[in-house]
């Protein structure tokens, strides 16, 4: 408006010039009770006004995307619940989330603490299954060494999966075990073939303030398997 200004006089009702973005003429709605100067401030302040409410409303979509996933990791983890360990340890996340209110303290023996699954191959190589996003970040972070492997379902919400490896190098039989077995512990165990990521475990990061659960890894390689598990024996404690 400002640069087009010559090309309007006060008590005009609109006035065309030219589309910055696409080169066609545009026309502009002019109110008629302000001077040229005063409509270009007033559409000027306009454009800021929809400038800050995009940037917030862009924030605010990124933070309902990350809480939409969180959600979905949880409902992923209410499948996997086997015993009142596992549901108190949703109950924590939930609440540490602020997404429900902390429940009264009841008296009574403690449920314990919520333990991963535990798988171990023919050949000795144990893995490890997390339920929820607190033994994920737990298995991921405090049981496996840098030199272990961690897999994990592609793009959707699943379990991650570790590898001991105890100094040896993985057959590739192990590399599949494991894979379908991420796969299995994922919400796409219903899927005939499912990608699934795989990455030694120092490759994996934990961003700074993220939410439990969640990691960032940068290189990996990735197979496509059924979701299954076969190939381990199931260690109970």
């Amino acid at each position: 408006m400002h640069t087009y200004g010559y090309g309007a006089k006060d008590g005009d009702d609109k006035i065309t010039v030219d589309n910055y973005y696409t080169g066609e003429p545009l026309t502009i709605p002019l109110s008629t009770d302000k001077t040229v100067m005063e409509n270009a401030s007033a559409y000027f302040a306009r454009y800021e006004k929809l400038k800050r409410t995009k940037e917030s409303l862009t924030g605010l979509i990124s933070e309902t995307e990350r809480t939409i996933q969180q959600l979905a990791s949880i409902l992923h983890s209410l499948e996997l619940i086997e015993n009142e360990a596992d549901l108190a340890a949703i109950r924590s996340e939930l609440v540490s989330y602020g997404f429900i209110k902390r429940p009264a303290a009841k008296k009574g023996a403690s449920v314990g603490k919520s333990k991963p699954i535990h798988y171990v191959t023919e050949d000795g190589f144990h893995i490890y299954v997390g339920k929820n996003n607190a033994q994920n970040d737990e298995l991921t972070f405090k049981l496996a060494n840098g030199n272990d492997w961690w897999f994990h379902a592609k793009q959707i919400p699943g379990s991650h999966v570790i590898v001991k490896t105890e100094g040896r190098e993985l057959p590739d039989k192990v590399f599949e075990i494991a894979a379908s077995i991420a796969a299995y512990y994922s919400s796409g165990k219903a899927s005939e073939k499912l990608d699934v990521d795989y990455v030694i475990k120092k490759e994996i990061k934990k961003p700074n303030h993220s939410p439990s659960g969640f990691v960032v890894y940068y290189t990996n390689y990735s197979m496509t398997v059924k979701p299954q598990i076969y190939g381990v024996s199931q260690i109970v404690v």
